[in-house]
């Protein structure tokens, strides 16, 4: 997590750790009446959101961040810094009143327990657009108009602040943190679990690319754009097949090494370029791991770049 070599990079990450207490508190306020029978997990999340969220990620902020955008010209009371400070406020307050009540809800009746469910539930929201406001606006506008000395300081400030208050292997402490949260269980920590399958089938059926799967025994398993025109052709006659019968024979050496550069790291991808049916077309090999490390197999993706190529310029988005 320590790796961010610039201050936005590194409160973007301090953001990611967030989302994940967040969307550890989320599954507790789905099933209440375990939450309120064994509130420590409740509890963790809540006191991480407020420990790190507040009186560490938003300190930055309020203490380096905001002054330093002020300094140069951006205002506070009548601009964006306002804006987040008073959402830091009311996050602040909102966490507070929560952590205060999450002790007595096993003996609160039902209404009180709903009134906790739809405090919390305000707090993932503001906290949410907050974060969005913040990665997508706030820091892309601060790093317009701060100095390169600004940056340096600022990314040093935010490592000093960790340092002091929970020493030398502070980064690893907070991701330690939220990880023993997540670790009970039931916590989407992977984003494709919030896609059904038509929705994720949909997804890979309109990339604008080509993307074939072979599985970890070197067979194909998956391929996208089914009944639709292809750059190769390629039928439902592929699945099942061992990777080398899909290759021209002088090439089947060089596929063969490529796989086996991923099976044991030393190849992190391939790619190659080619003129074909009046365009480029470039086809790129990745690994494909899980989360432990296990190889999966090979991702091949195949793009007609011809057009990119041609591209001069800006195009942006409302043009």
């Amino acid at each position: 997590m320590d790796d961010a070599t610039r201050w936005d990079e590194f409160l973007v990450a301090e953001h990611e750790l967030i989302e994940r207490s967040m969307a550890v508190l989320k599954t507790c306020l789905e099933d209440m009446d375990r939450a309120a029978r064994r509130p420590a997990r409740l509890m963790r999340a809540l006191d991480f959101l407020l420990e790190f969220g507040d009186k560490l990620h938003n300190a930055k902020e309020e203490n380096h961040l905001f002054p330093r955008m002020e300094q140069r010209g951006i205002p506070r009371d009548a601009g964006p810094i306002g804006v987040m400070l008073l959402e830091h406020s009311a996050e602040r307050d909102l966490l507070r009143q929560l952590l205060a009540q999450a002790p007595a809800l096993a003996a609160a009746p039902q209404a009180e327990r709903e009134a906790f469910r739809a405090r919390a539930l305000e707090y993932l929201r503001i906290r949410a657009e907050h974060i969005w406001k913040e990665n997508d606006i706030l820091y892309k506008m601060a790093l317009q108009v701060l100095t390169p000395a600004d940056q340096a300081e600022l990314l040093a400030a935010f490592r000093a602040l960790d340092r002091e208050t929970y020493g030398e292997n502070a980064r690893a402490h907070f991701a330690a943190m939220v990880a023993e949260q997540e670790q009970e269980g039931g916590i989407r920590t992977r984003l494709v679990e919030n896609l059904s399958y038509e929705q994720l089938h949909g997804i890979l059926e309109a990339l604008p690319v080509e993307v074939t799967f072979v599985d970890a025994e070197d067979t194909v398993a998956y391929f996208n754009r089914l009944d639709k025109k292809k750059i190769f052709t390629r039928t439902r006659s592929v699945i099942g097949r061992k990777v080398e019968k899909c290759h021209p024979a002088k090439s089947v050496d060089t596929v063969q090494a490529i796989v086996a550069g991923f099976r044991n790291r030393t190849r992190d991808q391939a790619e190659f370029w080619i003129d074909f049916a009046g365009d480029t077309i470039y086809i790129r090999y990745f690994p494909v791991f899980s989360d432990d490390g296990q190889y999966l197999g090979v991702l091949e993706v195949t793009q007609e770049i011809g057009a990119i190529r041609k591209l001069t310029g800006q195009k942006r988005l409302l043009d």
